[in-house]
This record gives C-alpha cells, structure tokens and sequence, in this order.
C-alpha cells in the first residue's frame, strides 16, 4: 500500500510537470472545433456517453478492456489524459479511491467531473444478498458501487451525462438531447423485459458462486440473492461452510443456474453447480468487458439482454 501511494505521488508529480502541456491543448481544442473530449473509468458510463454523444465527442475507457477497476493503476500518460480531457466520469467508491488523488491535481475549472455514486440512492453490499448462508460474512460492507446494474439507474446516470454535454457543447444540444431521449426508450424496454421475465418465473431465488456486484439489480425486482462473497470482497476464497452452504441450497431447492461475473475464472461456479447439478452462466455487471467483447462492439443493452436470457433460465 504505502509503495502504491508512492507510485502515485510520483506519476503526480510528473503530470504536474508536464500538465501545462495538456492545459494548453484542452485550453484550444474548442477554437479548432475538435471534438469534446471525455473520459470514463468503467465500460457501462463508456457505453451510455457514446450513445449519446454520437459523433460529436471522443470518449475513451480509461480502463484497459479485460482490467479490473479494482486492481488497475494509473500511467503517467492516463493522469496527462485526464487532465487534459473536458469531463472525466468515474465511480467514485472504494474501488477507485486513487482517482481522489488524481482529481486533486485537477483543475475542475478545465475539465469537468462526474461521480457516479452521487447520481442514484445508494445500497450496501450486503442489501438484496444473503453472504454464506449459515453464519454470514464478518468483513465491513461499503456502499455497492455498482450503480449501473439496472436500466432505472442507467437512466439516471445518461440523464446526467447528457446534462454535461449539453454544457460542453450546447451547439449540438438538440443532438444530445435526441440521442439521449431515444437510448432512454432503448432502457425502457430493457426494463420491462427484465420485469416480465420476473413477474412470470417459478422462483424468485438467484445463487451467485463469486462476487456480487448486483445489490441494485436484486432490489429493483425483488430477487433474493445467495453469494459466495459480498460486493467486489477482497477475499479470494471463501469458507468451506460457504461452499457446502450454497451446493446444499442449490439442491435443496432445485436451482438450475449458479451465476458467476464478467472476468472472473468461475472455477467457483462450476464447482458447486457439478456438485448440485446445476449450470453455470454469466450474468454481467458491465463494469468491463472483455477485449473480445470490445473488438465485436458489444454494448450495455447486448450485455443486458444475454443477462435477460440467462435469467429466464435461472428463474425456470
């Protein structure tokens, strides 16, 4: 930890060298008429400003398709593009807690910045989610971070980015504003998908071997949730009462589906759907994707809806 801090300090330090650079170019692009520039930590916020900033913007993922947030460190070059950039968005949890740093460095009268986390009403990790079902989990819980897991609080978070946009480029205003009406509509349908497979299900019971990052999407349509760790837990293994807890409630129940996330190795979930007789299947929070998923142009709304489909089978 202390080395990391160190690490930081030091790309710090050469952004505030070479910061005058990336002020001065920012300071001009709009008299070039470039493209706005933005930036984003995390895919989903990646996907929803490029729906709606079209052609009009240059939105990059801060990143690395196949990285997680959780473990990634910034370069020299990422602190140099965020300074220069026009609107840095991120999470604004645990999880990125070093951007607070960055941000420091940062002069918000040059670039403007969002935080997710303080765009939607938040939950703990261990809201919607029963963590070793027979003695329950001893770690700290903090705010879920993942506040994108559900079409309401994508709308919430577009609504807000369009907002930003507007004010960086009202000359296009009437475009953002059309793009962001028609990808809400887009999230609308994807919310009633979600809730017609819900309303006609057998049960309303989902078993997660791994992570779980859907504390938001457990609340909004009243699914009860069984985890093998709270949130993005630190921990890399879980107790042994925690596995036999869960393959026992799979069978117990007949739960056809254990669910694991994006990036993970699921060796997790396929051992307790083995031993339970069971299926394991992905159901994506989009805080990444892949670079497989990247290259092919997969989105939020496709991410969602192969979790739609998924969720049909668990739930059947």
């Amino acid at each position: 930890m202390l080395l990391g801090r160190f690490l930081l300090a030091f790309l710090l330090m050469i952004g505030f060298l070479l910061g005058g650079c990336a002020t001065s170019k920012h300071s001009i692009s709009k008299e070039d008429n470039e493209k706005i520039r933005i930036i984003t930590t995390v895919f989903a916020a990646y996907d929803f400003t490029r729906e709606i900033a079209g052609s009009h913007a240059e939105v990059s993922l801060l990143i690395p398709p196949g990285a997680e947030l959780h473990a990634f460190e910034p370069t020299p070059q990422d602190i140099l593009e965020i300074q220069g950039c026009d609107l840095f968005i991120y999470v604004g949890g645990e999880s990125d807690a070093w951007i607070a740093d960055i941000l420091s460095a940062v002069d918000t009268a040059q670039v403007r910045v969002l935080r997710l986390m303080d765009l939607v009403e938040l939950l703990n990790e261990d809201e919607s989610v029963l963590v070793d079902p027979l003695s329950g989990s001893e770690e700290e819980l903090e705010s879920d971070e993942h506040v994108w897991t559900t079409p309401r609080n994508a709308k919430l978070i577009t609504r807000a980015i369009s907002e930003n946009l507007i004010l960086l480029d009202p000359d296009n205003a009437s475009q953002y504003e059309a793009n962001t009406q028609a990808y809400l509509s887009v999230l609308d349908e994807l919310d009633r998908e979600f809730r017609d497979i819900v309303l006609n299900a057998q049960r309303s019971t989902l078993v997660f071997a791994d992570r779980f990052p859907f504390a938001y999407f457990a609340q909004e349509y009243g699914l009860q949730c069984y985890a093998a760790f709270p949130g993005c837990s630190q921990a890399t293994e879980p107790s042994a009462l925690t596995v036999v807890a869960l393959i026992d409630l799979v069978r117990a129940e007949g739960i056809p589906v254990v669910f694991y996330r994006e990036l993970s190795n699921r060796s997790l979930a396929d051992v307790v759907a083995q031993e339970a007789g069971a299926q394991a299947l992905l159901l994506h929070s989009c805080h990444n994707i892949s670079r497989q998923d990247f290259e092919q142009g997969a989105s939020y709304v496709s991410l969602m809806r192969a979790n739609a489909e998924n969720l049909k089978v668990a739930l059947n």
